[in-house]
């Protein structure tokens, strides 16, 4: 749905011609939920250059969104993202209106080079363009917002992605290979995912409690919306899943898996982004490495506790270096990414039911996240 305000204010210009470029995006192994997916690459959906868009189909085999209507309304609420560097290199993405004052909801990986000069542009649904500029960004969770100079902007209407069903139709928007203001229908094929995906802060990024879809997803959808039928938004269009060749390199375009940051996460860290300019996320007070079955004894995958801050949510809680993290509120924890979506998935001063071994023995306590 769009803002009530009055008309934009806006400055007319042509989209650059690198707007349309598609790089490569760096392949890696998906992990989802407790298993991984084996012979399917994961891309991010859009990095400067390489994004993506998405396709979703019904509620039931029988039920889908009335696109028109949807594309009607929320369309001018959609943005074309575009980055140009000083060397020259460039790519697009897409983004949605949050405020009509000009702050716009987008993918990290689309703007990422913006936080080392490359500029921004901004293309509307009706043609006319905009400078923008970086608000702030979340590298961990994929996330982040830029800010146009205007007012009166259409804004695209808040859903909750908290009460998506499997199954439920839905309709992504954006600009598929620069081809702006494209629409493409399917389904919420599976939630909860965990989707690890290459970061530029020398960590995965991970895509948390992820909603999968049935999405013709391609490169230059990165950050455009996820709605749902009455044109709510309930998720950023993030990743697709890819067939990796006979060379090992992962194919080029959407395979019938696509991944989306749901908006209950998005949201919360752009309002974050825009009060503050940066992303606080919750923290356990520790320090950790993965070990494995096998490993130096241990018969069972977990997290070693290495250090722990003197004073912080873990110390509190009775953890000790030396310790072994097996789970966190019942789910196995055996990679740093496991602790990252507990990250995504709460706030400071939330608790959680640590499980861990010392000394070969089980215990549990509980953690009251700290603020990082």
């Amino acid at each position: 749905m769009t803002s009530p305000d009055g008309p934009r204010e806006h400055r007319p210009g042509r989209f650059p011609v690198w707007a349309i470029v598609v790089l490569a995006v760096v392949a890696a192994v998906i992990l989802l939920g407790a298993g991984t997916l084996g012979g399917l690459a994961i891309r991010s959906a859009g990095t400067i250059g390489a994004l993506t868009a998405s396709r979703v189909t019904g509620l039931s085999s029988q039920s889908v969104c009335d696109a028109e209507r949807v594309a009607r309304d929320v369309l001018p609420t959609i943005v074309t993202i575009g980055v140009s560097a000083g060397d020259g290199s460039g790519g697009t993405g897409s983004g949605e209106v949050i405020t009509s004052d000009g702050y716009i909801l987008t993918n990290n990986h689309v703007i990422a080079p913006a936080a080392d000069g490359a500029e921004i542009t901004v293309l509307y649904s009706d043609g006319t363009t905009h400078a923008a500029k970086l608000v702030g960004r979340s590298p961990r969770a994929d996330v982040a917002v830029v800010k146009v100079d205007a007012t009166g902007l259409p804004v695209i209407q808040q859903g909750n992605s908290t009460n998506l069903k499997v199954g439920q139709p839905v309709v992504a928007l954006g600009a598929p290979l620069g081809l702006s203001s494209t629409v493409t229908t399917g389904v919420v094929s599976a939630l909860g995912r965990t989707v690890p995906v290459q970061g530029d802060d020398d960590r995965n990024a991970v895509l948390a409690n992820a909603i999968q879809t049935d999405a013709s997803i391609n490169p230059g959808n990165s950050g455009g919306a996820l709605v749902d039928c009455d044109g709510r938004l309930v998720g950023v269009n993030s990743a697709i899943a890819t067939v990796p060749s006979a060379t090992g390199v992962a194919g080029g375009g959407s395979v019938g898996i696509g991944f989306a940051i749901p908006e209950s996460i998005a949201m919360p860290i752009a309002k974050q982004i825009i009060d503050t300019g940066k992303v606080t996320y919750p923290t356990f007070g520790i320090s950790v490495a993965p070990i494995q079955p096998g490993v130096s004894g241990n018969e069972q995958s977990g997290l070693y506790v290495q250090s722990v801050t003197p004073g912080g949510p873990a110390a509190a809680a009775g953890i000790q270096a030396g310790d072994i993290i097996t789970k966190v509120d019942g789910k196995p924890v055996a990679s740093i990414d496991d602790l990252t979506v507990i990250q995504l998935t709460h706030k400071p001063g939330d608790q959680v039911e640590v499980t861990y071994e010392r000394d070969g023995k089980k215990q549990t306590t509980r953690v009251t996240l700290g603020s990082g």
